[in-house]
């Protein structure tokens, strides 16, 4: 069985083959349902139709670029040319983008103002993509009316209504009829409200992706807006790893690199500058930064024609999704098998009957009704049969549990990454931001050859030569991606990564001024930071004439560009051996207090830099040496240690030097006394052969490429099977992220590139909040496994009870109308209460299931087969002696025999429902009264039980019990109680 859903209904958590999705698809044939089982699946021919679209704009897109491309190659070679697609010539009549930004009533230094907000959204619109409206209560009535068992027995109610009126008359004949009809309503309307729910929450969920903050200067203000608040006119700030939120126009910036492979199909990045100003929503920032001017937005631009498409297609299902609908499918195969002969036998009895009486060819209206109700009670089986709640449960347990990871500040973007995260056995966390705080702040400083603590007092800038101090100042201000400004309330804030901010702190402390240092030289090359180079460089024009270039980085990198230092006097020295010896060790032992280290350094290059070379990268001299302290977050030393308990394994995979990540790991639990540190150039020297023996004892990755992170996790995925976690917050982190079986994007430092790569993103960059992900994640995976088990039990006792009886006795125990209220019970209610169970930290004193786990498992199955075993012997025991044990004769004996079984069945599954909660502890009360959703199923599930039995005998073929027949219907299915803690002592194995 288990090799038949392997292979049929096995599907990739991330990037699942078309041909896998249309497999499982066509094997789904009995489905009572579409609308309602596939509606969390993909729509593929949707999907395929927008496919042809975006081909069809990428073509378009892909021409005009090209046309763009040699029209302005033209420029250059002073021939002139027209413009089709990014139009230079309008452009050039319009007076360039400083004509365009007079035309749009905006200026380029101080933007839109705010009071003109409401008249630009009148006029150009809002910068929202065109979306699905939301659908209403009704919408979700509709779709579950639409389910084909419930019209067949609608069909049923309504011939017996007209029978039933016509042979007994009004109301007495209409009692059968209208007792499904009834039976019909409620399950539509408690479905309906359950779905309803569900979408509300996505729909929630949904809000919260969509929440992109970018940096706006408006009012002549720096300062953070919402996409969806941008308007033609405003002047955004982008950066590496932004995605571009609008069409606009390169006002200025450095070394600007965009992807628009999302348009245009082109893998190649395009090189934007003033000669090739066009910037386009969607497309994203591969390197540089700059100033844009929006001047389209929403669905007036490319991006947002696409997007309009695209959306249909809708998300891959998951996993679990997937095996759930291959098992109800094979369930209700069975079902309906189980339908046909229970049908075929009872309608036999009814003719062996009349055959015996000699009344073959004479019927009355009763016998009509009854054979009616024989075709109903198949259909019924059927219902209860296709266990079509199965992937509906994932789907309300996901849904349940990323709105509580929502409280918990884990942003779930994919459903697949839920499920996936509770079978995850390690977990590839960066360290800066995820397991520290991400504050940093220079605490210690080597400068002109002296180590000095960093404080606030003026002691500390005094004791600096002035020459040094404003060379120092001329580094920080000028060499950095982060800002200084004024915000609304008039106080000084600081933009930028961490460590940018920590510098430009120290650079305020020194008693700089950043607006100051900036006119005073012009910044003519900038080379911005990336984790391949290890160092960001910017190269000024001086005042008194020639260049000079800023450098800072990676202390061993930069150090290594440097021949000169600045001794104690100011004065620039050569870098001697006992001088080079002296900041190594200086570096080592900031490093060994857990120390970020960057070394600034600048160099005098003359009069002879081209703008289109490169920044050289030796004869530096070395202005200081920094020691950033970035402390370890509260509560991560516990979260390594909860993560190791429950069999994760955590590595840490860092830019940082050996020493300072070895001391960080340390501290935080990661690095144990057996386990392995090594850095990236050694890592990538290694062959396959060695890789294969390094990487179980690997815990700590220093000095590590986005290609080495990318490596180990192929690795640890293919060839030691592992399901990989990843962090990553920059943009050469997305490779890793896209490969890893969940992508966790930092909210706070991470880039847009990074999230729109990752599965989850963690809002407050912390590793408790990813501990708590995995720990979700084993939640909705045995919350599932939980609701499985009581299902499948429910299953097995409805079909074999009315199965059985049919052939042994002639008549079926449970009505059309009890049946469909047992398959409520079990299939909306019961998802209700089971899969929307709160994580329990036991839940992480288990091993993880990894990649080759059984769903349904050993435990599982010994616990559905005892079960059902036991409440089989129990209905079996009702239905052969119940009438001398409870001293039943009568007319109406077989009434009360028939209402004592199904009140007896019911609470079975009530008691069972409370077993279920746990599938291996004995204890299954813990926790039991937090859980308010579980009470009030259960409650609601007894009270309506009262009312069936006692007051709507009518209808439901009841008829009001003793109280000793209620005490004996309970006490039979609370003895199912300890019956479950018996059988889970039985030893079974894990698999």
């Amino acid at each position: 069985m288990e090799n038949y859903f392997t292979e049929n209904f096995e599907v990739q958590a991330k990037n699942s083959s078309e041909e896998a999705l249309q497999r499982w698809r066509k094997l789904c044939w009995l489905v009572k349902n579409k609308k309602r089982r596939f509606r969390f699946t993909a729509n593929l021919s949707k999907r395929f139709e927008a496919e042809a679209i975006r081909r069809s704009n990428q073509e378009k897109l892909r021409v005009a670029v090209l046309v763009s491309k040699a029209a302005l190659q033209f420029i250059q070679e002073e021939l002139g040319s027209i413009v089709e697609g990014h139009d230079v010539k309008k452009l050039k009549i319009h007076d360039g983008v400083e004509g365009i930004a007079e035309k749009l009533g905006t200026t380029i230094t101080k933007g839109i103002s705010t009071s003109e907000i409401d008249r630009r959204q009148r006029v150009y619109g809002v910068n929202r993509f065109t979306e699905t409206p939301p659908k209403g209560f009704w919408f979700f009535v509709w779709e579950a009316v639409q389910d084909t068992t419930l019209m067949i027995l609608g069909i049923c109610a309504f011939v017996s209504l007209l029978v039933g009126i016509v042979t007994e008359g009004w109301p007495k004949g209409a009692h059968d009829g209208l007792g499904i009809v009834a039976s019909i309503l409620l399950v539509v309307f408690v479905t309906a409200t359950s779905d309803y729910k569900q979408s509300l929450q996505f729909r929630d969920l949904d809000k919260e992706k969509k929440k992109i903050v970018m940096q706006v200067t408006r009012n002549g203000l720096r300062q953070k807006l919402s996409i969806y608040d941008l308007l033609p006119g405003d002047i955004v700030h982008l950066s590496i790893g932004d995605q571009v939120p609008a069409d606009g126009l390169f006002m200025s910036g450095y070394s600007l690199l965009i992807n628009e492979s999302s348009l245009t199909g082109e893998s190649e990045p395009v090189n934007v500058n003033a000669s090739n100003p066009f910037l386009l929503s969607g497309t994203k920032v591969q390197n540089g930064s700059c100033k844009m001017l929006v001047t389209t937005v929403g669905m007036r631009t490319q991006w947002g024609k696409l997007m309009a498409t695209l959306s249909e297609g809708g998300d891959d299902e998951t996993p679990l999704q997937v095996k759930l609908n291959g098992v109800a499918t094979v369930i209700g195969k069975i079902g309906l098998f189980f339908a046909v002969v229970t049908f075929s036998v009872l309608v036999q009895g009814l003719f062996t009957r009349k055959l015996e009486e000699g009344t073959q060819w004479i019927w009355s209206g009763d016998e009509a009704v009854e054979m009616l109700e024989f075709f109903a009670i198949a259909v019924t089986i059927v219902v209860v049969a296709v266990p079509e709640g199965l992937p509906l449960a994932v789907t309300l347990s996901l849904a349940f549990a990323m709105k509580k990871m929502m409280n918990d500040k884990a942003l779930v973007r994919h459903l697949a990454a839920c499920e996936t995260m509770g079978s995850a056995t390690t977990i590839c966390s960066d360290k800066t931001g995820t397991l520290t705080t991400n504050h940093m702040t220079v605490v210690k400083t080597c400068i002109c050859g002296e180590i000095k603590e960093v404080s606030g007092s003026e002691k500390f800038g005094s004791s600096i030569p002035e020459s040094v101090r404003k060379i120092l100042l001329e580094s920080i201000f000028n060499n950095t991606g982060g800002d200084v400004v004024v915000n609304e309330a008039q106080k000084v804030e600081i933009l930028g990564t961490p460590t940018e901010t920590a510098l430009l702190e120290l650079g305020l402390l020194l008693g700089g001024d950043f607006e100051e240092e900036r006119v005073k030289s012009k910044i003519v090359k900038v080379e911005p930071f990336n984790s391949t180079k290890k160092r960001m460089g910017v190269v000024l024009e001086l005042p008194e004439g020639g260049f000079r270039a800023h450098c800072k980085g990676a202390s061993e990198i930069a150090l290594a560009a440097c021949d000169k230092f600045l001794n104690s006097n100011g004065d620039v020295v050569p870098l001697d051996e006992a001088s080079t010896t002296h900041l190594q060790d200086t570096i080592e032992k900031f490093a060994s207090e857990a120390l970020r280290t960057l070394c600034l350094a600048y160099s005098d290059i003359g009069s002879e830099f081209s703008e289109s070379g490169d920044i050289p990268f030796q004869g530096y001299t070395c202005i200081a040496i920094v020691g950033i302290k970035d402390p370890v977050r509260p509560g991560v030393k516990e979260s390594v240690a909860v993560c190791r308990s429950a069999g994760i394994v955590v590595r840490m995979v860092t830019g940082d030097n050996l020493t300072t990540a070895k001391a960080i790991a340390r501290e935080c639990g990661i690095l144990t006394d057996d386990g392995l540190a090594i850095e990236g150039p050694e890592f990538r020297e290694k062959s396959d052969a060695e890789l294969q023996q390094l990487i179980p004892n690997l815990q700590v990755m220093a000095r590590s490429s986005p290609m080495d992170k990318h490596t180990l996790v192929k690795q640890l995925r293919t060839t030691f099977q592992e399901v990989v976690a990843v962090t990553g917050d920059g943009t050469n982190d997305a490779p890793a992220l896209h490969e890893a079986d969940i992508g966790l994007a930092m909210g706070i430092a991470g880039t847009e590139v990074a999230k729109e790569s990752a599965d989850v993103i963690i809002l407050d960059d912390n590793f408790s909040t990813i501990v708590t992900v995995g720990k979700w994640g084993r939640s909705v995976y045995v919350n599932i496994q939980k609701f499985v088990q009581f299902q499948l039990t429910v299953n097995v006792v409805a079909l074999v009870v009315n199965f059985t009886s049919a052939c042994l006795t002639g008549n079926a125990p449970l009505t059309a109308v009890q049946l469909l209220w047992v398959n409520m019970i079990m299939d909306t209610l019961g998802a209700l209460a089971l899969a929307t169970e709160p994580p329990t930290d036991d839940l992480m004193k288990r091993a993880p299931v990894g990649r080759k786990g059984n769903f349904i498992s050993n435990v599982m199955w010994r616990n559905i087969t005892g079960q059902s075993l036991y409440q089989f012997v129990v209905i079996w025991y009702l239905q052969t002696q119940g009438k001398e044990a409870f001293r039943l004769d009568g007319p109406d004996s077989d009434l009360i025999l028939n209402t004592l079984i199904f009140n007896s069945f019911v609470f079975c599954q009530v008691f069972n429902e409370i077993s279920s909660r746990e599938m291996e502890k004995v204890n299954v009360f813990d926790g039991i009264l937090k859980n308010y959703v579980f009470v009030a199923v259960l409650s609601c599930t007894a009270i309506f039980q009262i009312i069936i039995i006692e007051f709507l005998g009518t209808f439901a073929s009841t008829t009001p019990l003793t109280w000793q027949q209620w005490f004996v219907s309970i006490a039979f299915g609370f003895l199912g109680m300890p019956i479950a803690a018996i059988l889970k002592m039985v030893p079974v194995g894990s698999s």
